[in-house]
């Protein structure tokens, strides 16, 4: 996946700044950036396969972000390359578990970090990821992503990104009167 082509799928964020590729990691793609507030690591990946009666699409791309400056991380973002019907209900099939997410736009997430944390946590128990939506003109859409190499990818984030305990303070030591015979 070149670069340019990755900035389409970055958060506005992250597209005004430099990122920097991790590793290429078979279908995944791994990058670090750099912010004011602290590194953003993420993964990213296109479908194998799109199915649905569509004649014209975007850009689709399946992504997990880390955070660590706002202990965000495993965050889950599809975008569908079209805008989604109002309220429309995402699913992300990850082997025999189904999880369901919300749509804002182009863009859809899940409702809450356990869900985030629960697709990261398949992503290894699975060859692929299915994603189910339906645009704003009613085509139903079916996204293929492949998860070789999604292990290697989250490995590499979570390193780049890793939550680091703040360094101890040095001790100072106060000397202590010993004891009056």
């Amino acid at each position: 996946m070149m670069l340019p082509l990755l900035l389409l799928a970055a958060p506005d964020s992250l597209a005004a700044a430099e990122p920097r590729l991790i590793g290429v990691f078979r279908d995944w793609n791994a990058f670090r950036l750099d912010e004011a507030s602290g590194p953003v690591c993420w993964m990213v990946s296109r479908p194998k396969k799109m199915e649905g009666d569509f004649t014209r699409r975007g850009d689709v791309f399946l992504m997990i972000t880390h955070r660590p400056a706002e202990r965000s991380f495993d965050v889950v973002n599809f975008i569908a390359g079209y805008p989604f019907a109002d309220h429309a209900e995402v699913t992300v099939q990850v082997g025999k578990q189904s999880f369901k997410l919300f749509s804002k736009d182009e863009q859809a997430w899940a409702r809450d970090e356990n869900t985030d944390r629960a697709i990261a946590q398949a992503l290894p128990l699975s060859s692929t990821l299915v994603v189910r939506g339906t645009s704003l003109r009613g085509s139903r859409t079916t996204d293929t992503f492949s998860l070789a190499g999604s292990t290697g990818a989250y490995q590499a984030i979570g390193d780049a990104c890793a939550e680091r305990a703040p360094a101890a303070e040095p001790e100072t030591t106060v000397p202590v009167p010993a004891p009056v015979p």
